[in-house]
């Protein structure tokens, strides 16, 4: 899950992340940020948990993330980025919300379970609100139908694909199928079997077996994906 922040937003790798909520969303979160170079502190109140990623983490604390005294204790404000991943607890979820928004803190993701969630912390101050349940859901669903071979959709309706090319593109040069203007999607790049990733030019044949790295709208990409090959 670390790579939705880094691919959405680009964290330079110096960029500080505090995660608060280690459970099962955040604990994946955080780990996946640590591979990627990022400083990580953990927070939450649960014993067990911070002792579990105690050693996983740059540091990992067990604290009341709602209180804003002992959030300032522990150098929360010097952060770049703050995640709350807190799961079932709203009230906790939205209070910690708002002592990070007292704290200064740039760049807020929260974890949302419901739409009106994500509606009160975007008025609170969330910046980005994430639904990896809902969000997992579109993905696994795109993945069992054979249309796509993987997803990633962004908070404003844009996503990249990697797909099947479609039958209508097959031995035809991207020129000369004219997937922009007929579908409103964009082919970035394509994999060919035993050959390395292209980038996608005018010039480039799609042949029937090759894989296409699309990005535009999600309804027009699942659009364009149903004309592609099912999986076996």
């Amino acid at each position: 899950m670390g790579r939705i922040f880094t691919e959405q937003f680009a964290f330079s790798a110096s960029d500080s992340v505090v995660v608060i909520g280690l459970g099962r969303f955040g604990g994946s979160v955080a780990q996946s940020l640590i591979r990627l170079g990022h400083d990580v502190m953990g927070i939450d109140q649960q014993e067990d948990l911070v002792q579990f990623w105690g050693d996983r983490l740059t540091h990992a604390v067990q604290a009341d993330s709602t209180n804003e005294n002992v959030m300032l204790q522990l150098g929360v404000a010097d952060f770049s980025h703050a995640i709350v991943a807190i799961g079932s607890d709203l009230s906790a979820s939205l209070m910690t919300l708002m002592v990070l928004t007292e704290l200064g803190i740039k760049d807020i993701w929260v974890k949302a379970k419901t739409p009106e969630h994500g509606q009160i912390a975007q008025r609170i101050g969330a910046h980005h609100v994430v639904y990896p349940e809902a969000d997992m859901g579109a993905r696994v669903a795109h993945l069992i139908t054979g249309r796509m071979m993987d997803f990633i959709e962004f908070e404003d309706g844009f996503a990249i694909a990697k797909i099947n090319a479609p039958a209508e593109t097959h031995h035809k040069t991207l020129a000369e199928a004219h997937v922009r203007s007929r579908h409103g999607v964009t082919v970035v790049g394509v994999k060919r079997a035993n050959e390395d990733f292209q980038h996608a030019l005018p010039e480039t044949r799609i042949l029937p077996a090759d894989l296409l790295i699309v990005s535009g709208p999600t309804r027009k990409i699942e659009a364009f994906a149903g004309g592609g090959r099912k999986r076996k």
